[in-house]
């Protein structure tokens, strides 16, 4: 069995509770928060941990939030339109409309999330 590339990520984030309530109306999930060694983590939904990749908003003093560093892609689930159609009234910005890749690859899609980080998401329609 091939293994993911990648097994986890952090989004860094200036205002945890504001942030927690984007990514929480973006999912339709609940964000679930833990604080440990000085961090605070929200662990975004996901499969147990040995069946995928996980990832966590995170509020620590040497993290910055940042629209011009790494770029992760979110799981848009099979359609990402409704996931897109969430990110704005959920504080954040739309930057790049659902865009087709290619029939085989799917489609993706950006925006800005409540504290400024550039997201994407994909979905195979």
């Amino acid at each position: 069995m091939e293994e993911n590339l990648v097994n986890w990520f952090e989004i860094p984030v200036a205002d945890f509770n504001r942030a927690r309530k984007f990514y929480e109306a973006l999912f339709e999930k609940p964000v679930y928060v833990d604080s440990r060694f000085g961090e605070t983590m929200g662990f975004l939904p996901m499969t147990p941990q040995s069946e995928g990749v996980g990832g966590a908003i995170t509020l620590f003093d040497d993290f910055k939030p940042s629209g011009s560093g790494v770029i992760v892609y979110l799981n848009g689930g099979n359609d990402l339109t409704p996931m897109l159609n969430r990110v704005e009234p959920a504080g954040g910005r739309v930057t790049i409309p659902k865009t087709k890749i290619t029939d085989e690859i799917g489609y993706y899609a950006g925006f800005t999330d409540s504290e400024g980080n550039h997201i994407r998401i994909h979905s195979r329609h």
